[in-house]
Protein backbone atom coordinates (compact mmCIF):
# COMPACT_ATOMS: atom_id res chain seq x y z
CA UNK A 1 0.00 0.00 0.00
CA UNK A 2 2.78 2.46 0.90
CA UNK A 3 4.60 1.64 -2.33
CA UNK A 4 1.55 2.60 -4.41
CA UNK A 5 1.00 5.79 -2.43
CA UNK A 6 4.65 6.77 -2.92
CA UNK A 7 4.42 6.12 -6.67
CA UNK A 8 1.24 8.18 -6.86
CA UNK A 9 2.83 11.11 -5.01
CA UNK A 10 5.90 10.97 -7.29
CA UNK A 11 3.67 10.95 -10.37
CA UNK A 12 1.73 13.97 -9.08
CA UNK A 13 4.96 15.86 -8.36
CA UNK A 14 6.31 15.16 -11.85
CA UNK A 15 3.05 16.25 -13.48
CA UNK A 16 3.01 19.46 -11.42
CA UNK A 17 6.59 20.29 -12.40
CA UNK A 18 5.77 19.67 -16.06
CA UNK A 19 2.74 21.97 -15.90
CA UNK A 20 4.78 24.75 -14.35
CA UNK A 21 7.50 24.37 -17.01
CA UNK A 22 4.96 24.64 -19.83
CA UNK A 23 3.30 27.68 -18.31
CA UNK A 24 6.34 29.95 -18.40
CA UNK A 25 5.73 33.68 -18.50
CA UNK A 26 6.25 34.80 -22.08
CA UNK A 27 7.16 38.23 -23.37
CA UNK A 28 7.11 39.88 -26.78
CA UNK A 29 10.42 41.58 -27.53
CA UNK A 30 11.63 44.08 -30.11
CA UNK A 31 14.95 45.63 -31.03
CA UNK A 32 16.03 48.17 -28.36
CA UNK A 33 16.21 50.94 -31.00
CA UNK A 34 12.56 50.38 -31.94
CA UNK A 35 10.39 53.30 -30.77
CA UNK A 36 7.60 50.94 -29.64
CA UNK A 37 7.33 50.83 -25.86
CA UNK A 38 4.22 48.70 -25.41
CA UNK A 39 1.67 46.72 -27.40
CA UNK A 40 -1.30 44.58 -26.59
CA UNK A 41 -1.38 40.85 -27.24
CA UNK A 42 -3.87 41.50 -30.06
CA UNK A 43 -1.49 43.99 -31.68
CA UNK A 44 1.40 41.52 -31.40
CA UNK A 45 -0.68 38.79 -33.01
CA UNK A 46 -1.11 40.95 -36.14
CA UNK A 47 2.61 40.66 -36.92
CA UNK A 48 2.81 36.93 -36.22
CA UNK A 49 -0.27 36.11 -38.31
CA UNK A 50 0.70 38.13 -41.38
CA UNK A 51 -1.85 40.91 -40.96
CA UNK A 52 0.81 43.63 -40.77
CA UNK A 53 4.32 43.93 -42.21
CA UNK A 54 5.41 46.75 -39.89
CA UNK A 55 7.63 44.32 -37.94
CA UNK A 56 9.67 41.29 -39.00
CA UNK A 57 8.56 38.40 -36.76
CA UNK A 58 10.68 35.42 -35.78
CA UNK A 59 9.18 32.22 -34.39
CA UNK A 60 10.34 29.32 -32.29
CA UNK A 61 10.19 25.84 -33.90
CA UNK A 62 6.77 24.50 -34.85
CA UNK A 63 6.97 21.70 -32.28
CA UNK A 64 7.93 24.05 -29.43
CA UNK A 65 5.49 24.09 -26.50
CA UNK A 66 6.40 27.76 -25.99
CA UNK A 67 5.30 28.53 -29.55
CA UNK A 68 1.97 26.77 -29.00
CA UNK A 69 1.46 28.64 -25.73
CA UNK A 70 2.33 31.97 -27.40
CA UNK A 71 -0.22 31.62 -30.21
CA UNK A 72 -2.88 30.44 -27.77
CA UNK A 73 -2.27 33.49 -25.56
CA UNK A 74 -2.04 36.19 -28.26
CA UNK A 75 -4.53 34.91 -30.83
CA UNK A 76 -6.44 32.05 -29.19
CA UNK A 77 -5.25 29.79 -32.02
CA UNK A 78 -3.75 26.32 -31.94
CA UNK A 79 -0.80 25.37 -34.14
CA UNK A 80 -2.94 23.80 -36.88
CA UNK A 81 -4.91 27.06 -37.24
CA UNK A 82 -1.69 29.10 -37.40
CA UNK A 83 -0.26 26.74 -40.01
CA UNK A 84 -3.44 27.06 -42.11
CA UNK A 85 -3.29 30.87 -41.96
CA UNK A 86 0.32 30.93 -43.13
CA UNK A 87 -0.24 28.29 -45.82
CA UNK A 88 -2.94 30.48 -47.38
CA UNK A 89 -0.82 33.65 -47.17
CA UNK A 90 2.25 31.98 -48.67
CA UNK A 91 0.25 30.20 -51.41
CA UNK A 92 -1.44 33.44 -52.50
CA UNK A 93 1.82 35.39 -52.35
CA UNK A 94 0.48 37.71 -49.66
CA UNK A 95 3.08 36.89 -47.05
CA UNK A 96 6.19 35.06 -45.96
CA UNK A 97 6.02 32.98 -42.80
CA UNK A 98 8.22 34.08 -39.90
CA UNK A 99 11.70 32.60 -39.87
CA UNK A 100 12.08 29.88 -37.25
CA UNK A 101 14.78 30.06 -34.60
CA UNK A 102 15.83 27.11 -32.46
CA UNK A 103 15.60 28.70 -29.01
CA UNK A 104 15.26 31.87 -26.92
CA UNK A 105 18.89 32.85 -27.52
CA UNK A 106 18.50 32.70 -31.31
CA UNK A 107 15.27 34.72 -31.16
CA UNK A 108 17.04 37.41 -29.10
CA UNK A 109 19.98 37.46 -31.51
CA UNK A 110 17.69 37.81 -34.57
CA UNK A 111 15.61 40.57 -32.96
CA UNK A 112 18.72 42.42 -31.74
CA UNK A 113 20.18 42.33 -35.27
CA UNK A 114 17.08 43.76 -36.98
CA UNK A 115 15.60 47.19 -36.11
CA UNK A 116 12.14 45.90 -37.17
CA UNK A 117 12.55 42.50 -35.50
CA UNK A 118 9.92 41.14 -33.15
CA UNK A 119 9.86 37.84 -31.32
CA UNK A 120 8.69 36.10 -28.17
CA UNK A 121 10.75 34.42 -25.50
CA UNK A 122 10.48 33.30 -21.92
CA UNK A 123 10.69 36.26 -19.57
CA UNK A 124 13.63 34.65 -17.77
CA UNK A 125 15.70 34.94 -20.99
CA UNK A 126 15.34 38.72 -21.34
CA UNK A 127 18.52 40.80 -21.30
CA UNK A 128 19.64 44.21 -22.58
CA UNK A 129 19.85 43.02 -26.22
CA UNK A 130 16.05 43.21 -26.56
CA UNK A 131 13.19 45.38 -25.26
CA UNK A 132 10.00 43.92 -23.76
CA UNK A 133 6.81 45.42 -25.20
CA UNK A 134 4.25 42.84 -24.03
CA UNK A 135 4.06 40.49 -21.05
CA UNK A 136 1.86 37.43 -21.54
CA UNK A 137 0.85 35.90 -18.19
Amino acid sequence: MNKHLTQLLIAIAVMSATSVACAAELVVVVNPSNPATAMTAAQASQFFLGKSAMFTPVDLPENSPIRAEFYKKVADKDMSEVKTIWSKLVFTGKGTAPKEMHNNAEVKKAVAANPTGIGYIERSAVDSTVKVVTVLP
